[in-house]
């Protein structure tokens, strides 16, 4: 696995050939079966990876929390709902919720661990996206993730193998 520190620097050399293996999946992929390859590649390389480790998403991405989120999360840190948005939120451009206001996240502690706890947003959560369903249809933000994610990274790489593509 890439070290996590190298990932932006590997993803912009192959940055030519992630677009063109983008463009044969839209054009090759069948969608169902990319996400069966997506999710089964997702399971295997996170089952021995350590996130904390790494922590590249709360150091370089945004994460976004919902509006019905605020009050919750504020209670959990101790402090009012205004106090919590003032510090820690920018609101986002369709006004429904909130993208963390600073990078890297104010919610990352040293030990990589999320200071929200369980109430870490579901965007953080579900992140870096590669085992949800429709991989075909966001590959574009696939091409952002594995400039982040180590593990996102891979599973891109494998998949090249496992579709024969050469850099074409």
């Amino acid at each position: 696995m890439i070290h996590p520190a190298k990932v932006k620097e590997e993803a912009k050399k192959k940055e030519d050939e992630n677009c063109k293996f983008r463009s044969y999946l839209k054009g090759h992929a069948n969608e169902t079966e990319l996400d069966r390859q997506f999710l089964r590649l997702h399971r295997e390389l996170f089952a021995d990876y350590d996130c904390s480790k790494c922590r590249n998403c709360c150091k370089m991405y945004q994460g976004s929390i919902p509006e019905e989120d605020v009050e919750k999360d504020a209670e959990y840190l101790g402090i009012s709902p205004e106090q919590f948005i003032d510090f820690f939120l920018e609101k986002d451009e369709y006004g429904t919720g909130y993208f963390t206001k600073h990078k890297p996240c104010d919610f990352l502690q040293e030990d990589g661990t999320c200071k929200l706890g369980s109430y870490k947003p579901d965007s953080c959560k579900k992140y870096p996206y590669t085992d949800q369903p429709e991989r075909l249809w966001s590959l574009l933000s696939v091409l952002e993730t594995i400039e982040i994610c180590p593990v996102a990274f891979e599973i891109f790489e494998r998949l090249k193998k496992e579709y024969g593509f050469r850099g074409r």
